[in-house]
């Protein structure tokens, strides 16, 4: 199981860093948007600021909590606690189902606690700065609060008990979920007709602009993050026709100082409008 576990985090950081790489370079040969057009000064700027974020987020997570999520699966395992493990002693359901089945519960989860950043003030305070940045790309993908990222951390814990995960499926998962929210992220665009084909599996650029939009019902809808279907069922999906037209980020947060680290990281604190 350890060498499997550790081929997979090498994995997932490769496949994160090529993938950002990749999309970096398709923004730059034939960005969606023209915001950085002819300002490459523009463009680092932001991109440093955003993953200077996504580090100092990684490195809470794994200096806090892998340790914690490894404990919380050996414990399930060892106990035979949680959803995918009685399914898999009762019904002796394969290896592969109960690693889809985690996967699907995983992202389930990722729905419903992006939905309650929406939903619930406080911890709307926290999203808020993933959806303040009004120059969307690649790396907005790596833009979230310490205090978001935390609290999502935490809850995990009992989750992957509940749920009956492996911590290698947990790390599978992030490997897909997060290359694909780089790319439904990304300032990149698809023919509709080959959008509208994969948004039926996976979120995608067209999809996930309208979530960042300035206009609140359309900033309240497309919570997935990897499969799309859940908004389907929630009956949260929603699609603009013309999504060149959609305003990206947030009305109170346009200010340059809001746009830096040190404003972002402020940003919880601020009396909301």
């Amino acid at each position: 199981m350890e060498p499997i576990l550790a081929s997979l985090q090498e994995t997932q950081v490769i496949t994160l860093v090529a993938v950002l790489i990749l999309l970096f370079l398709w923004e730059s040969i034939q960005p969606f948007y023209a915001y950085f057009s002819g300002s490459f000064k523009d463009r680092g700027k932001h991109a440093f600021r955003n993953m200077v974020i996504g580090i100092l987020n990684g490195l809470m997570v794994s200096l806090v909590f892998v340790g914690l999520w490894l404990t919380a699966s050996l414990w399930a395992d060892e106990a035979r606690f949680g959803i995918m493990h009685w399914l898999q002693d009762g019904f002796g359901i394969p290896g592969w189902l109960h690693a889809v089945g985690a996967i699907l519960l995983l992202d389930l989860w990722t729905y419903t606690w992006h939905r309650m950043n929406h939903e619930i003030p406080f911890f709307w305070r926290f999203h808020s700065v993933h959806h303040s940045d009004n120059k969307m790309d690649v790396t907005t993908a790596s833009r979230f609060h310490l205090g978001e990222i935390f609290f999502s951390s935490l809850f995990r814990i009992p989750l992957i008990a509940l749920f009956g995960v492996y911590l290698w499926e947990l790390v599978l998962y992030e490997i897909l979920m997060f290359a694909v929210v780089q790319f439904h992220h990304a300032n990149v665009g698809l023919p509709e007709k080959y959008d509208r084909i994969l948004r039926s599996v996976i979120v995608t650029p067209n999809m996930h602009r309208v979530h960042h939009s300035r206009w609140q019902p359309e900033t309240d809808s497309n919570y997935s993050s990897l499969f799309s279907f859940w908004d389907r069922i929630a009956r949260t999906f929603r699609i603009n026709p013309k999504p060149e037209t959609i305003r990206l980020g947030l009305d109170e947060f346009d200010r340059e100082e809001d746009q830096t680290v040190k404003g972002m990281m402020q940003t919880p604190l601020k009396k909301p409008k």
